[in-house]
């Protein structure tokens, strides 16, 4: 079986570690390695329908166009194609990122060769979601806190934030600005916005208006 493979990283160091690792691996064949994800893309559009790689290794920290865009663009054009994301943190945002951006598996850098081979015939015999262990712990926490939050009582906010993040939490809800919750509470704007950043981390949303659409859906809204 000659499984086609591609490799996006941008470390000259972990791309070598990559490549020197696939080479004990007989049925795969590289088909290109590119240094950032707008690489990877020039490089996937230049290949003929029967030459794209079954399975593209994606780092996630990349300068440009990183891993999780690339990931997300090319899910949509080359939906035969299987993403795993590569990464050298267990970071819970970049993990939620990376699943909704369409990767299949995502694996920390550090793993052996019989991982990466485990990983490929994981996504392509089985439809599986392969994951380093510590990144499949991170994502049964980031469920296990989602799921608490949708069984809270009707009104009642997520216990893992602290009292100030569920004050500040109210007033962002309620429309006031992090100006305006910073002179009712006599602290820094600075230090609201900090406490924002680390609502929206607790909760695995990005913006203002996901914070107010859960605020909604859970009666929040005082």
């Amino acid at each position: 079986m000659n499984i086609k493979i591609a490799l996006a990283e941008d470390n000259d160091v972990s791309r070598r570690s990559f490549l020197d690792m696939a080479q004990m691996i007989s049925e795969w064949r590289i088909v290109f390695t590119a240094v950032n994800g707008r690489e990877c893309m020039e490089k996937l559009s230049e290949l003929k329908s029967s030459e794209l790689p079954d399975v593209v290794f994606m780092d996630i920290e990349m300068p440009g166009v990183n891993g999780i865009d690339a990931i997300s663009m090319a899910c949509t054009l080359y939906p035969g194609i299987f993403f795993i994301a590569l990464t050298v943190f267990d970071d819970d945002d970049k993990i939620f990122e990376a699943i909704k951006a369409g990767a299949r598996g995502y694996l920390l850098k550090h793993e052996g060769h019989q991982a990466l081979k485990d990983a490929v015939t994981n996504v392509m015999e089985y439809a599986g979601a392969p994951m380093s262990p510590a990144i499949a712990r991170k994502t049964l926490q980031i469920l296990s806190r989602s799921n608490d939050i949708s069984k809270l009582p009707k009104g009642s906010m997520p216990q893992h934030l602290t009292t100030r993040e569920k004050e500040i939490l109210q007033y962002t809800v309620n429309g006031w600005d992090a100006k305006r919750i910073a002179v009712q509470l006599c602290i820094s704007t600075l230090t609201v916005r900090k406490h924002i950043e680390n609502i929206y981390h607790k909760l695995h949303v990005q913006s203002k208006a996901e914070v107010m659409n859960m605020a909604h859906k859970n009666n929040w809204l005082k």
